[in-house]
């Protein structure tokens, strides 16, 4: 099994939380694969502002998430295990920024719960936005 260490974010602006809707249609949050000498918190940045166009700050840290699948290019299983950051961006202003992403939005929770394809984001989401509204209020 090859095992990916990747890193991403949950990105909200206000109320609201962005998604990227994938050339799957599967409703998802940004992330990427950290390479050699990567900084986890760094490359959750930057998959933020290739994949969504999006100038976010992180706030905290939010935990961590893995899942497996089958790389049909690989012929192998891979794991990737995930880093998860909450990040605030300054508006709702995104621009979809790789082809494998066909759509993206800020939703409200009770909307990005809905269409959010995953059910470990759900979760993810959940605690993140709690987290995020005690930050706010300190």
């Amino acid at each position: 099994m090859i095992v990916r260490n990747c890193a991403g974010g949950v990105v909200f602006c206000g109320d609201k939380v962005f998604l990227l809707k994938n050339e799957k249609g599967e409703w998802v949050l940004p992330k990427g694969v950290m390479h050699n000498g990567d900084l986890p918190n760094e490359v959750a940045l930057k998959r933020v502002k290739e994949e969504a166009g999006i100038a976010a700050e992180i706030v905290s840290t939010v935990g961590r998430t893995n899942y497996e699948f089958f790389s049909v290019t690989r012929q192998r299983p891979v794991c990737n295990k995930i880093v998860w950051y909450i990040m605030k961006s300054p508006n709702e202003k995104f621009k979809i920024g790789e082809d494998k992403f066909i759509d993206g939005g800020f939703f409200n929770l009770e909307k990005a719960l809905d269409i959010t394809t995953y059910s470990q984001d759900k979760s993810l989401l959940n605690l993140s936005f709690q987290k995020f509204k005690e930050l706010q209020v300190s």
